[in-house]
């Protein structure tokens, strides 16, 4: 269970929400305001619970693209959330623990502490001490058990690292970190799957390990390039509660902006952009079941 000052945490109520009405939060990352802006609509057309996704890099841009998300964020109609994700620098996520929304409360609702790139002693040690750092700011954390292979614009890449799927015993010794959110490595990569054929997860793992987590922490889903509904549905019964998407809603936006750079205005670039990734947030938060739930 969350810790008693967190039961107010906007995120552990929605994932938490998620979990009892077993469908998927749409976790959207976000690099720009376009994509921001397309997010909060699909989730207030749709009626949907929403958590944007920021990488540190966006903090190291322009902490100015933080305040955006947190003010949109409590301007929607909807629930919305903000979340550090990956944040593999110690120091980045104090600074970001630290950042205040207009409205006094923390910036960030959750922190991904991602020192996965650590051997795991070490690991460990740095998210306990990381988690406690958020937990006093009434901040969610998240952490990686095992290692998600690859790495994604604006994270840094793992595949020189070996890939370790998460066991049985790292979900008890990360659980006991006081983590909130559990993303375990199941076969899932970060990036190009090069297809639906090279997607293979493991999903009798997950579901022990959701079993192992049942009550404690919720499960979120990270690497879903290329996923297809069906796979997302596989998971979402197996305990999953957010899942995140980069290419999935963005790639009609890349094509876009490639193909009219130059071309069109750029108005017309920013606003069309922002329908296509509109459009594709709201067939996954159809796809999710999370639709009519905010």
């Amino acid at each position: 269970m969350a810790l008693p000052k967190l039961q107010e945490n906007r995120a552990v109520q929605m994932l938490n929400a998620a979990a009892q009405g077993k469908y998927g939060v749409l976790g959207v990352v976000c690099y720009n305001l376009e994509s921001i802006v397309a997010a909060i609509r699909a989730a207030e057309k749709k009626k949907a619970p929403l958590q944007i996704l920021l990488f540190p890099w966006a903090l190291k841009y322009s902490p100015l693209l933080v305040d955006f998300a947190a003010m949109a964020a409590r301007s929607a109609k909807v629930p919305v959330t903000v979340h550090m994700d990956h944040a593999q620098e110690p120091d980045i996520i104090r600074i970001a623990a630290q950042i205040k929304a207009a409205d006094g409360t923390p910036a960030f609702d959750s922190i991904m502490v991602d020192m996965s790139h650590y051997e795991k002693e070490e690991n460990l040690a740095k998210t306990k001490e990381l988690v406690a750092f958020c937990h006093e700011r009434g901040i969610a954390t998240e952490a990686e058990p095992g290692r998600i292979e690859g790495g994604e614009d604006g994270v840094k890449d793992t595949a020189e690292l070996e890939g370790m799927m998460t066991t049985a015993e790292e979900v008890d010794d990360f659980v006991a970190t006081g983590i909130d959110f559990l993303a375990p490595a199941f076969g899932n990569v970060h990036g190009e799957y090069g297809g639906v054929e090279n997607i293979k997860l493991d999903y009798d793992r997950l579901e022990s390990i959701h079993k192992k987590t049942q009550g404690k922490v919720q499960v979120v889903l990270h690497g879903t390039n290329g996923f297809p509904s069906d796979i997302m549905a596989k998971c979402i019964e197996r305990g999953i509660t957010r899942v995140n998407v980069n290419k999935l809603v963005l790639s009609k936006y890349n094509d876009y902006v490639e193909e009219n750079t130059g071309k069109v205005p750029l108005t017309q670039l920013m606003e069309e952009g922002t329908k296509l990734i509109q459009q594709l947030c709201e067939e996954w938060m159809d796809n999710l079941g999370s639709t009519g739930k905010a």
